[in-house]
């Protein structure tokens, strides 16, 4: 684990990483010290014991400290990372009493791993601070991680407008990555009785919200911030396959838009084919989900592999080409 540090009086900028050739992968967790350490201080979910992880909607889970151990990580990977905070802790949803300081350890440790590991910004979802967000952004967090609980309906996502438009402004991109799951078994009074397995909440759940927000999107999100660059994590649950369906329903066709963009997480050949038929591949990322998940290896020939793992990525965190 990593040694604590001093909390920073002023926003730390991340120092610029030069990009080359190398793979990018834009969906990755690592916890750093700062990190951990606050949510073994907390007595509620979400909450570190020892290395049993308590949340309120999911079983325990038992974490594996070399997961977030950032040498073992980057000898996992040697090219560019970007690190997201794990959305479905359900940190960015607490009260900002109880939120700030975890999102502050969060903040603090990505940037003192700058120059190893890229990063998300992210910000209380109940009182977001959008002057904190412009000055993440501006120290070189390379765009805004957000719940896709956020985006779960067009008026959601109006909503939360606000808090894209600073990543607008400031021509960086946002992420959306599934979020906390609604509580059950274990969580308190009035919890629901039945335990599903493990698995449930990454099969069902996470794919839920993400085509909830991937079509809240198509419906409105355009409209409302025609210049932002997006992208959904775990190919928008698959939502962009179910265009078919939303054709015979009395939708529109897919319009191309080089703004837009998904991720590869939890999917392969299967799920890749399945996207590609209906967006070509100009959109689709490689995000690993690590250490969940591990980077998709499409048997496409070298220029596919390429663009999925570099052209494409950098379209999305830089807006360019090349």
């Amino acid at each position: 684990m990593a040694a604590v540090h001093p909390a920073p009086t002023t926003v730390r900028p991340l120092v610029s990483r030069p990009v080359d050739s190398a793979a990018i992968d834009i969906h990755q967790h690592l916890w750093p010290g700062e990190l951990i350490e606050a949510l073994r201080a907390r007595r509620e979910a979400p909450r570190l014991d020892g290395w049993i992880l308590v949340l309120g909607g999911e079983p325990p889970y038992e974490v594996q400290p070399a997961d977030h151990d950032p040498v073992e990580r980057r000898a996992q990977d040697s090219g560019r990372v970007v690190l997201g905070l794990s959305s479905p802790l359900g940190i960015e949803d607490l009260p900002v009493a109880e939120g700030a300081p975890l999102l502050d350890a969060w903040h603090q440790g990505v940037a003192r791993l700058a120059g190893q590991f890229d990063g998300w910004a992210s910000v209380s979802h109940a009182e977001p601070d959008l002057d904190d967000l412009r000055d993440r952004l501006q120290a070189g967090f390379v765009g805004l991680q957000i719940s896709a609980v956020q985006l779960a309906t067009p008026g959601t996502l109006e909503r939360t407008a606000a808090i894209l438009r600073v990543c607008e402004a400031a021509g960086k991109p946002v992420f959306v990555h599934p979020g906390p799951v609604a509580g059950r078994a274990g969580d308190g009074a009035g919890a629901a009785t039945e335990r599903l397995p493990s698995w449930w909440a990454a099969v069902v759940d996470y794919p839920s919200q993400l085509q909830a927000a991937w079509w809240s999107w198509q419906a409105v999100g355009r409209q409302l911030l025609p210049d932002l660059r997006i992208c959904f994590a775990a190919g928008a649950g698959l939502g962009p396959v179910h265009h078919e369906r939303f054709l015979a329903r009395g939708g529109h066709p897919l319009v191309s838009d080089p703004g837009v963009f998904v991720d590869t997480s939890s999917y392969s050949r299967q799920g890749l084919d399945s996207l590609i038929r209906v967006l070509g591949i100009d959109p689709i990322v490689i995000g690993s989900d690590r250490p969940y998940g591990e980077a998709a290896e499409p048997d496409l020939g070298d220029a596919a592999a390429t663009a999925l793992r570099h052209t494409n990525p950098l379209r999305l965190l830089e807006g360019t080409r090349s």
